[in-house]
């Protein structure tokens, strides 16, 4: 399909619903900034153009057409958590900039990387300590690890389209995604639309999910996941080759090259230890997670170990500013207009009579098959998580159990297909693992994840006192 029919097809979808009959209890804006909301996001899937150029455009219209005032719309972008994200993208920056990603990884190879599975573990452990400095999936997955899996590859004659990939590649390739979709539901800071969701739960359930509760609560079933995920691909896959010893002369090697540690990354993991500490005691310093993260790069421009054009290159950080914080504010007013209000009204009268427990296994289970139909996780949660979170409370779910429960399925049901999040066509690209395997292992990892996290997890944060 064109671009142009996209299109079309974008603006189609957004003329039905604004042209229908607006349900009664809803107010005429409410309808048409939904009728606008779901073309934006029929666009972001289709993607006729780059979802910034979607984001602008609808904004533009929105205040076009009086749905909303421009000071409405566009209070998104005054929102906190926007440049929490923004900030986070530039002190990934700096993680890829001096290379300290790639070291910490190279020396836990160099250390440990003497059997494939314990090179599974160790390329699931990078992006563990990746993670919370790493908003962009894709960065962490395509720019650090992926081309570590695919050099340990190489080095064991393991190449793609042919036999040689089942000597270690195949398993490396999976691994890799896989543990970006378990470490990017861990951390607030691990996955673009995280914050967001922190935002849209404290708008439609009126709770506060902070930096320090989001780890609090992710670490029992996101270190069980970590544990289980790579042994399973271990015995899913069965790697040809078992021992490694040549893995830690490659690492070695790399080292080597790379010499000795240089005086930005000796600063980027100060830093980073700085603002893991910090995040995590925020309930005693007060300082809200956004400052932390601007602090940091605050400290690395002083230090230089950013330079001003680093920030203004940053693609990735200013053109997620600009498509989220539009979506900010029409997703902030759809709920101050009455429209989430009124679908969870609607869809709960639905299932009286259905005990709570089943009726949140059934919301949890159809968020995450859902996914099926989206290329982003990010147009999968402003689509889905403010109605599905909204739908849940309704019929008895306890607000923080809705809340994260879907927040930490929002990035696990990436684990599905081969275009579910951004660093998904990098590794299937590769050409090691091909769609029917992927797709099968995905949905059997899927349902791991569930189990571990809405299982383990609830009584976890039972525990932790959460519901």
């Amino acid at each position: 399909m064109s671009n142009l029919k996209r299109g079309l097809t974008v603006i189609a979808v957004g003329a039905v619903i604004w042209f229908c009959p607006v349900p009664a209890g809803l107010k005429p804006e409410a309808w048409r900034l939904f009728a606008i909301f779901v073309a934006t996001i029929a666009g972001f899937i289709m993607q006729p153009l780059p979802i910034g150029s979607i984001a602008f455009i609808s904004i533009t219209f929105t205040v076009l057409t009086g749905v909303l005032k421009s000071t409405e719309v566009l209070s998104g972008f005054s929102s906190s958590t926007i440049w929490l994200i923004v900030s986070a993208f530039l002190f990934s920056r700096g993680f890829i900039k001096t290379g300290l990603g790639r070291r910490i990884s190279y020396m836990l190879i160099k250390k440990f990387g003497d059997r494939t599975l314990k090179l599974g573990y160790i390329l699931a452990f990078s992006e563990f300590i990746l993670a919370p400095a790493t908003p962009s999936n894709t960065a962490r997955g395509g720019g650090i690890i992926y081309p570590i899996a695919r050099s340990l590859s190489s080095a064991f004659s393991s190449e793609p389209g042919g036999v040689s990939s089942q000597r270690m590649g195949k398993y490396l390739m999976q691994i890799g995604y896989q543990a970006n979709c378990i470490t990017s539901a861990m951390f607030m800071t691990a996955m673009s639309a995280n914050p967001m969701i922190a935002l849209l739960a404290a708008k439609t359930l009126d709770i506060s999910i902070s930096w320090g509760l989001w780890i609090t609560a992710s670490i029992v079933p996101g270190i069980l996941s970590l544990l289980i995920v790579p042994y399973f691909l271990y015995k899913a896959c069965q790697p040809e080759v078992t021992h490694t010893p040549e893995a830690k002369i490659l690492a070695d090697k790399e080292l080597l090259s790379m010499g000795v540690m240089s005086l930005g990354e000796k600063i980027v993991g100060c830093v980073f230890v700085g603002a893991l500490l910090l995040w995590s005691t925020s309930q005693f310093t007060k300082l809200d997670a956004t400052v932390v993260a601007m602090l940091a790069v605050s400290v690395m421009l002083m230090t230089k170990v950013l330079e001003w054009k680093d920030v203004l290159e940053e693609r990735g950080a200013w053109d997620t500013f600009i498509w989220m914080g539009s979506l900010v504010g029409m997703a902030d007013y759809l709920s101050k207009l009455g429209f989430i209000p009124w679908v969870a009204k609607v869809v709960s009268a639905s299932m009286v009579g259905i005990p709570w427990i089943p009726a949140f296994l059934l919301v949890v289970v159809i968020y995450m098959y859902t996914h099926y139909g989206f290329a982003s996780m990010v147009a999968h949660v402003v689509a889905m998580y403010s109605a599905f979170i909204a739908v849940a409370v309704a019929t008895g779910v306890p607000p923080y159990l809705a809340a994260l429960s879907l927040a930490y399925v929002s990035s696990l049901c990436g684990s599905l297909t081969h275009y579910a999040a951004g660093p998904a066509p990098i590794y299937f690209g590769a050409g090691y693992v091909d769609q029917k395997v992927w797709w099968k292992q995905g949905f059997t990892i899927s349902i791991i994840n569930l189990v571990i996290w809405i299982g383990v997890g609830s009584c976890w944060w039972k525990i932790l006192g959460l519901w």
